[in-house]
């Protein structure tokens, strides 16, 4: 059986799962004899151990009784759940960096995989000062948001379209140099020969298709795969019925934003006005 290679610094559930996994392989057990031990699957267990599953508070303390801790999964699994990630996210960013395709949506902010990371630090920085979330969480997301950003950047990378709300392109955010330098690197991100950018101009009103942010991913094996969230919940759809509507949206959202040349056009326009 091929090992899944795993970064535990990449996510929250991912250092859960790197640490899980350390455990059972130092008793010598498999991920069966282990699911066998705390009443789960064996398919439960490799889930969590690569991090596209989040523990919930009773895995933690049946793997605490099997390997006769004093409550260090436990402990583990509250650190993870005072992480500032929404739970279904790690799973979303590991089908990600094996998508051959990504379409993005966003509104009020640039997508984090467009962003600079200047921008990403701004948007940090002032959830912190809010007091949404404390300076080590804010750390903790832009370089989240890094790893992800890096794994994009691989030999044969995806291919990518972005639907931006002309809200992200007018929201200032992180004052002028930072802005100037955030409209720069989308008019570069547009010159990729994998990339599709376009704006959803606010004259699209009521016939803009989502009014949340929505990532839907192609993987290898052409399947689909849809991201969607709130400020407090992430949803990751995998049933192959609901995802396709949200697709025709899409197509439907592209048909009627800005044409990537007009969408440069105006990001050009915009960055005229900064210094």
């Amino acid at each position: 059986m091929n090992k899944v290679e795993l970064d535990p610094d990449s996510s929250p559930a991912a250092k859960f799962g790197s640490d899980l996994r350390s455990a059972r392989e130092a008793r010598g057990w498999t991920q069966e004899e282990l699911a066998h031990a705390i009443g789960y699957s064996p398919t439960h267990v490799s889930a969590v151990e690569t991090g596209r599953r989040p523990p919930t508070a009773r895995l933690a303390r049946e793997l605490d009784k099997a390997f006769g801790f004093e409550n260090f999964f436990v402990r583990k699994s509250r650190d993870l759940k005072s992480s500032t990630i929404l739970e279904g996210f790690p799973e979303y960013v590991a089908h990600e960096s094996r998508a051959v395709e990504l379409r993005l949506f966003d509104l009020g902010i640039v997508p984090g995989l467009l962003q600079t990371m200047d921008y990403a630090r701004a948007i940090a920085a002032g959830a912190a000062r809010r007091g949404s979330i404390t300076e080590d969480q804010a750390e903790e997301r832009v370089t989240y948001l890094a790893r992800r950003q890096a794994n994009l950047r691989r030999e044969s990378p995806p291919l990518i379209h972005a639907v931006l709300d002309e809200s992200c392109i007018r929201r200032p955010v992180g004052g002028e140099t930072t802005m100037a330098a955030q409209l720069d690197e989308l008019a570069a991100f547009a010159r990729m020969p994998n990339t599709v950018l376009q704006v959803a101009p606010f004259a699209m009103g009521e016939e803009r298709a989502f009014d949340l942010p929505v990532n839907i991913l192609t993987l290898p094996d052409r399947s689909l795969m849809s991201y969607a969230e709130s400020a407090h919940q992430g949803h990751l759809e995998r049933d192959s019925g609901a995802v396709p509507p949200m697709l025709t949206a899409y197509y439907q959202l592209q048909a009627l934003a800005l044409s990537q040349a007009e969408s440069v056009a105006l990001i050009s326009q915009l960055r005229e006005e900064l210094p």
